[in-house]
């Protein structure tokens, strides 16, 4: 598969999605095995899904990441708003979003946010963005005001953001919170062995951090995160960080495969089985977070509507167990 080229209208030209990308070695995309493999998109609730992202002048992560599961979700008017553009300032070599230098917030986006998650009538909506180093705040001032058009568009939608990392933007964190969102979700995505060839614009110890502060700032958000498999990370590597996610007192861990985009990103090195997403899924509850999505297909706001009943369960559960 080549590197997708978008043409700049403003210029005239072809220009590279990726163009950080383009000298590197090809890696050829591997054949995907049985179980990871889904369907085309055909159901009508899915045009209407995405015609009401066009209308709204909308960018979302499933179609901006090349999410398998889009079929899906967006037949079930399920779609993860991606706020600040669609172009992201790092260059993760896992990421198919695209990259480069962005353009400016559009403050009218909130409500069209707003406006969109009132009209499919969502019960959830998952918020995520691009990271936007370019921005003193790294955006979390944009974040917080989609919040509040949300709750005031659609009073009843439980809100969950999945934020950048907010590294060197002091205070940008305490901005998110204080908008009180349900759920604040950032994802590790990999090993801190693999952060310089994977994430490399990222720090391993900041994004501990960010999810560690939630809590201390505001015990009653959830917190969450997410990790990538099948990029070369070994078991202990995994169950390390499980550790240091439940030290940071996360409450919710997702497990997914990776799949490579192109033939210029990271490479697949292992197709890791259902059986071992299910012993994954049991050690990691094993280690206390109220909840555990490890499938294959597992991504982080797959099925985040009935994930959050089932978290907020089991918040209560844990609690009245507590109290006897």
């Amino acid at each position: 598969m080549p590197t997708r080229l978008v043409i700049d209208h403003s210029a005239g030209t072809p220009a590279l999605r990726h163009p950080e990308k383009a000298h590197r070695p090809d890696n050829p995309i591997q054949r995907k095995p049985a179980w990871i493999r889904v369907k085309a998109p055909t159901h009508p609730v899915y045009n209407e899904t995405r015609d009401l992202m066009r209308g709204n002048r909308l960018h979302t992560v499933c179609e901006e990441a090349a999410c398998p599961n889009i079929g899906e979700c967006w037949s079930q008017r399920h779609a993860t708003m991606m706020i600040m553009g669609d172009t992201c300032t790092r260059a993760c070599s896992f990421c198919n979003v695209r990259t480069g230098q962005p353009g400016p917030l559009d403050a009218g986006e909130p409500q069209r946010v707003a406006d969109a998650v009132a009209r499919l009538g969502l019960r959830h909506v998952v918020i995520t963005s691009v990271d936007r180093d370019d921005l003193e705040d790294g955006g979390a001032a944009h974040f917080a005001a989609v919040i509040r058009a949300v709750r005031a568009a659609a009073p009843d939608t439980t809100i969950e953001v999945l934020t950048p990392d907010f590294l060197r933007k002091p205070g940008a964190v305490e901005v998110v919170v204080e908008a009180r969102p349900d759920v604040f979700n950032h994802n590790l995505e990999t090993v801190p062995r693999l952060y310089p060839s994977i994430r490399p614009g990222a720090r391993y110890f900041q994004s501990l951090r960010l999810l560690d502060t939630v809590k201390r700032l505001d015990p009653t958000i959830f917190t969450k995160s997410g990790l990538m498999v099948g990029l070369g990370e070994g078991k202990a590597e995994i169950l390390q960080v499980m550790d240091d996610l439940r030290v940071a007192d996360v409450d919710f861990l997702t497990l997914g495969q990776y799949l490579q985009p192109t033939v210029k990103h990271a490479a697949v090195a292992e197709f890791v089985t259902p059986d071992a997403f299910a012993e994954y899924a049991s050690l990691a509850r094993a280690k206390g977070f109220l909840l555990v999505s490890a499938t294959p297909l597992t991504r982080s706001s797959y099925h985040a509507d009935a994930d959050f009943a089932a978290l907020r369960a089991a918040r209560e559960a844990k609690s009245g167990r507590t109290a006897a």
